[in-house]
C-alpha cells in the first residue's frame, strides 16, 4: 500500500479526544486523565485549563468547535459550600447545553470536595473517577457495545459499584 494513501486511512480515524480542567481542583484531574487515555487509546489529546467549574462549558464547546474534538472529558472539584454546589449545578447545566449544541458528548466528571472523609480519600476518589470516565471515553469511541452490556449493573465511578436490583 502506498505510504500518503496508508498514513491519509491512519490519521483520519484517529479520535481527538478534549481534556478541559481546573486550577481551582486539589488534584490534577487533567494529568490523570490524558495518562488513562495514553494507556488506552491511540488518540490526539488536546488538554485546555480553565480557572474554575463554570468556565468549563466554554472550554468544551471550543475544544469541539474549534480542535474538532470528537468527545471532550470537563473534570472539576466544586467546593463544599451551598454556593459551590450551586455553581457546579450551573455548570452541568451548562455542558448539557453544550453537548446539545455541538452534538457530541462531553463527560463531566466532577468530584465535590466533600465526597472525601479526608484528603487521601479525596485524592483518591478524583484519581479514580478521572480514570473510570477516561475508560468510559475509550468505550464510547472503540466499543459502545460494551456499555450495553454494562447497562443496569450498577456501575459507579470512583468508590465501589452498586449492585442491580429486580434482574
Amino acid at each position: 500500500m502506498n505510504t500518503f494513501i496508508y498514513l491519509s486511512i491512519y490519521f483520519s480515524v484517529m479520535p481527538t479526544i478534549g481534556i478541559a480542567d481546573t486550577t481551582f481542583a486539589r488534584y490534577n484531574m487533567g494529568a490523570a486523565a490524558v495518562d488513562e487515555l495514553k494507556q488506552r487509546v491511540n488518540a490526539k489529546i488536546i488538554r485546555v485549563t480553565v480557572p474554575g467549574i463554570k468556565d468549563l462549558p466554554v472550554a468544551a464547546k471550543k475544544l469541539i468547535e474549534e480542535q474538532n474534538c470528537d468527545i471532550v472529558m470537563a473534570l472539576g472539584m466544586p467546593g463544599a459550600k451551598a454556593q459551590d454546589k450551586t455553581c457546579a449545578h450551573e455548570a452541568s447545566q451548562g455542558i448539557i447545553m453544550a453537548q446539545l449544541m455541538t452534538n457530541k458528548h462531553i463527560i463531566e466528571v466532577f468530584v465535590h470536595e466533600d465526597e472525601g472523609r479526608d484528603d487521601k480519600e479525596l485524592a483518591f476518589l478524583m484519581d479514580s473517577r478521572t480514570r473510570e470516565h477516561a475508560q468510559n471515553v475509550v468505550k464510547m469511541l472503540q466499543s459502545p457495545d460494551q456499555l450495553i452490556k454494562e447497562a443496569g449493573t450498577g456501575q459507579r465511578e470512583g468508590f465501589a459499584d452498586a449492585k442491580p436490583v429486580g434482574q
